[in-house]
């Protein structure tokens, strides 16, 4: 199966994101997974302040990761997740229906246009 992270680490330290991501990934790979990809998206401010083991965070250092694996990996990748407290959030979906023809076209980086997304914010508060 086809499986997308989606995951908030704290931010200020990039040591921290980077472990994070090769722990993720070589629980994949050792579980006969491929990581299809990674994609730093950087630090963002959370949309409400999120309280995680004791610490009220507003901002937090996002990160994509794509991998093929089985539904017991993807479990163990969650559980990894939750009990890490440098984590803030995370989310895993499947992607595609399962199939090979379903999955052929999806690429492994997933890329953030910020400035795309601005541009249609502003149009959207001025009414166009």
């Amino acid at each position: 199966m086809l499986y997308e992270l989606v995951a908030v680490v704290r931010p200020g330290n990039i040591a921290e994101v980077k472990e994070i991501a090769r722990t993720t990934g070589s629980l994949i790979l050792g579980s006969n997974g491929v990581v299809r990809g990674l994609t730093n998206w950087g630090t963002f401010l959370l949309t409400k302040p999120v309280t995680k083991h004791q610490v009220r965070h507003i901002q937090g250092h996002h990160f994509v990761m794509r991998f093929d694996s089985s539904p017991q990996t993807q479990e163990a990748v969650r559980t990894m997740l939750g009990l890490d407290p440098r984590m803030i959030r995370f989310g895993v979906v499947k992607l595609g229906d399962g199939t090979l023809n379903g999955m052929k076209d999806v690429q492994g980086s997933v890329e953030w246009n910020r400035l795309e997304q601005e541009r249609e914010t502003e149009s959207l508060a001025r009414g166009l």
